[in-house]
């Protein structure tokens, strides 16, 4: 044990060696890996090995597989170990409607990536993978370069790669602790605690699988993970069972199936599963197995094994039940805690720890040297996690529902049904009135749509267009018509306050935040590198009061970046979600029905410019009334205390009820801002995006003094000229077909993008979208104009539209009215 290390790896599964390994190949060598038994313990001893790329929407989860893939099968060759690593192909098999038009889109999607996949019949199945029955199934799908591999000695493998360049790997040491020290209004890492005595470190790197939780909750670090049970089988073997036979799965069967040892292994991910250990995770529990529930198991074990008859009457050699790791929405949990400087997390991973070993320690690796992901982490980042995740009721029932869906179809509308409703909002009680078809937002019970009042809403997850749409189109149509009222009380609000509040608002944010008081300003928070970090507004009520409002995903990392960019200013930050309601009117009408509730205020546009905010009286109380949109229309949002909340919410429907007023939903808000081209964090922009291929250049104030966090990049990348990657607004030209998220962009027939969001336009008459596209000369208007444009939906090519501009009111006259 030595007394210091620049970087300590909690954790000597495979991540914490992948981790390692590529620390050390960034350069960064003055590395210890701690394992408190020996490596492997824990889960990746007994993983099922599987090395499989097919089945994710995801860039960031594909780019790590595929990059896995390759590191293991050359790794052997710098190390002198092997991985096991054999290539021998995955066939998926698809049993039902939705999950084919599910894997169609995505064998769409993964090839753009430079994945090799095809579609296969079920009779090329039955060649492929002959011990499967597969005469009822209606189409598979083919990846010749996935396979397996062995967790153990690819673990190992690592291990010594990073030894050889220099990292201390220490077994049968327990890091008991992470010991901070504070750094202005955040902690940073100082060092670790052991039982065998305590180091000096400046960062650490939270790798230890089923025990992250427990050892980030003890700094404050929110890695709400949940060990489960997870089960396969390994027959004796089997005639015809051929270690070259592929990797073949059947989610409808519940069941994976490969060959080991000359017989054959089946693996189960049930649809309802059990959460183990919710207490916490036995501190001395290293290479055990948990006993098995027959009795739960049973059912989904005997529609597994139908699938491939031969393993019902062989002999079982092995039935294993194993503790796994999840977390609330089946994503890891990687990168830095957004309130300790220095405490990185890769942790959470779902079943998927092996496949992404090799793609996660490379990005957390970047991540460390460098300061910077360089890839999109918006959907894996651990600072999504929220407080409440950690409660032991949510995790339990979250871990058996979400480790079900693993195998489920994931057909648009579905939803996760456990751990509902712990937040509402104020005006909860008005919109489950109106007939509000809920969903989960973070934890909100939002408004999807309305089915109208004394109607109970009821829709199917499903690829095409459903019943409930009728309502969705009104709703859309009467903000563009109208006027509507939609309830986002679920954003993230922050009040910032003290005499340095206003200047530390306004070295963060690329836009000039602080032209005068009552003013709101769209701005992004960049990185070093330019990198969009977060989308929000400020709206400046006093030069020591100041409200910072985000989307609800990106609550905990825009507090987390605000409270790091105090430093040592005089000033607060407070989250006042919960404090203020945030009710939004919308649409051509919605100045007429202001004005009727609070005459004594001059709602013109000389009087009430574009961005103005200031406190108006609506039904009695006072509201913060800020004019601004994420629709494309005249409109406004209201602030409203929580309690007043619902005779705001009465008042505006009552005024509004001449005008057409509607409660509206998340579906429509989703239509009506895509057609305007309004991008959304996390979805259309993420933290690889500058703010000039994301077409945001408009927002930024290069000229404001004393600059911004990410100013001098922003330059450097304006002054190369043309973006080679930019987001670009797409329509189709045939009404029938609709847009999600993944589907392929193509130019003159060649894929240079794929739609980030999707939606169907119901003012532009077809499906609608905002797409990345890429063009190494620069994506210019010109070579927009001049290329015959598609979009290929599940291998059907569509032609489309494809535009700088949006297709709704691109001038914003409607906005400024």
């Amino acid at each position: 044990m030595p007394a210091r290390a620049r970087v300590v790896v909690i954790g000597g599964g495979v991540i914490g060696a992948s981790v390692a390994y590529h620390l050390a190949h960034a350069g960064e060598t003055d590395v210890l890996l701690l394992e408190r038994d020996r490596l492997t313990s824990g889960t990746t001893w007994h993983a099922a090995g599987l090395m499989t790329c097919f089945g994710s929407f995801s860039e960031t989860s594909t780019r790590m597989r595929l990059y896995s893939r390759d590191l293991y099968a050359r790794l052997e060759a710098e190390t002198g170990m092997a991985t096991g690593f054999r290539p021998v192909g995955l066939v998926e098999a698809a049993a039902d409607p939705s999950r084919l038009e599910e894997y169609r889109r995505v064998a769409v999607f993964q090839r753009r990536l430079g994945l090799e996949v095809e579609e296969v019949s079920s009779g090329e199945m039955a060649q492929l993978f002959p011990l499967a029955r597969t005469d009822d199934l209606l189409a598979g799908f083919h990846v010749p370069g996935d396979g397996r591999v062995n967790p153990v000695d690819l673990t190992m493998s690592l291990a010594r790669g990073a030894r050889n360049l220099g990292v201390r790997v220490v077994e049968g040491v327990s890091v008991t602790a992470v010991d901070t020290r504070p750094s202005g209004a955040v902690e940073e890492v100082a060092g670790v605690r052991t039982d065998h005595g305590d180091l000096e470190c400046e960062v650490v790197v939270n790798c230890a699988g089923m025990w992250a939780r427990q050892l980030a909750e003890r700094s404050g670090v929110v890695v709400p993970n949940q060990a489960a049970e997870h089960y396969y089988l390994v027959t004796e073997p089997i005639d015809g069972m051929s270690p070259d036979a592929p990797v073949f799965e059947d989610p409808a069967s519940h069941g994976y199936y490969r060959e080991e040892g000359g017989g054959m292994m089946v693996g189960l991910f049930e649809p309802v599963a059990a959460a183990w250990h919710v207490d916490g995770v036995p501190e001395g529990f290293s290479f055990g197995t948990i006993p098995p529930d027959w009795e739960r198991m049973a059912p989904f074990l005997e529609t597994a094994m139908a699938r491939v008859p031969v393993v019902e009457t062989a002999g079982i050699r092995t039935f294993f039940c194993g503790p796994e790791s999840f977390t609330p929405d089946l994503a890891p949990a990687v990168g830095e805690a957004p309130g300790v400087r220095g405490y990185f997390v890769a942790a959470g991973m779902n079943s998927v720890g092996v496949l992404s070993a090799g793609g996660i320690g490379r990005l957390v690796a970047h991540w460390v040297v460098s300061g910077r992901p360089d890839q999109d982490v918006t959907g894996i980042d651990v600072a999504r996690f929220r407080p409440w995740q950690l409660a032991p009721r949510h995790r339990a029932e979250r871990t058996a529902e979400v480790l079900g869906t693993v195998y489920a179809a994931h057909p648009p509308g579905t939803q996760l049904t456990s751990s509902r409703g712990v937040f509402r909002s104020p005006v909860h009680d008005r919109v489950v009135e109106a007939g509000a078809f809920l969903r989960d937002v973070s934890g909100w019970e939002e408004p999807a749509w309305y089915a109208g009042a004394g109607r109970t809403p009821t829709a199917e997850p499903g690829w095409g267009r459903a019943p409930w749409w009728e309502h969705w189109e009104a709703e859309h149509r009467a903000v563009r018509e109208a006027v509507g009222v939609l309830d986002m009380s679920f954003m993230a609000k922050l009040a910032v306050r003290g005499p340095d509040a206003a200047a530390v608002l306004d070295r963060l944010s690329a836009g000039a935040v602080t032209e005068r008081d009552g003013r709101i300003t769209y701005t992004q928070w960049l990185g070093a590198d330019g990198g969009v970090d977060a989308d929000l507004t400020v709206t400046r009520l006093a030069a020591d009061d100041l409200l910072v409002v985000a989307s609800d995903t990106a609550s905990a990392q825009v507090a987390g970046m605000l409270r790091r960019g105090l430093g040592d200013a005089d000033a607060t930050v407070t989250d006042v979600t919960a404090d203020l309601a945030l009710l939004s009117v919308q649409g051509p009408s919605s100045r007429a029905v202001l004005a009727e509730l609070a005459p004594a205020t001059r709602w013109t546009t000389d009087a009430f410019a574009f961005r103005d905010a200031r406190w108006v009286r609506l039904a009695g109380e006072e509201v913060l009334a800020v004019r601004v949109t994420y629709v494309g229309e005249l409109g406004w949002e209201l602030y409203v205390p929580a309690g007043a909340a619902p005779a705001v919410w009465d008042a505006l429907l009552r005024a509004g009820e001449p005008h057409g007023i509607r409660p509206v939903g998340l579906a429509a808000l989703s239509s009506l801002r895509l057609e305007k081209g309004y991008r959304d964090h996390g979805h259309d922009l993420d933290n690889t995006d500058d703010v000039w291929g994301a077409g945001l250049g408009f927002a930024v104030a290069l000229d404001k003094p004393g600059g911004f966090v990410g100013r001098e990049a922003t330059v450097a990348l304006r002054e190369r000229g043309v973006p080679r990657h930019r987001i670009v607004s797409v329509v189709l030209a045939d009404p029938v077909p609709l847009l999600f998220h993944g589907e392929v962009v193509l130019r003159d027939g060649v894929p240079v993008g794929d739609v980030r969001s999707g939606s169907y336009g119901w003012t532009v008459g077809a499906a609608v979208g905002l797409a990345g596209v890429t063009h190494e000369d620069g994506v210019t208007r010109e070579w927009l104009d001049a290329g015959a444009w598609e979009v290929d939906v599940a291998g059907t090519r569509h032609p489309a539209r494809v535009s700088l501009r949006p297709p709704y009111d691109p001038t914003s006259t409607r906005v400024r009215a």
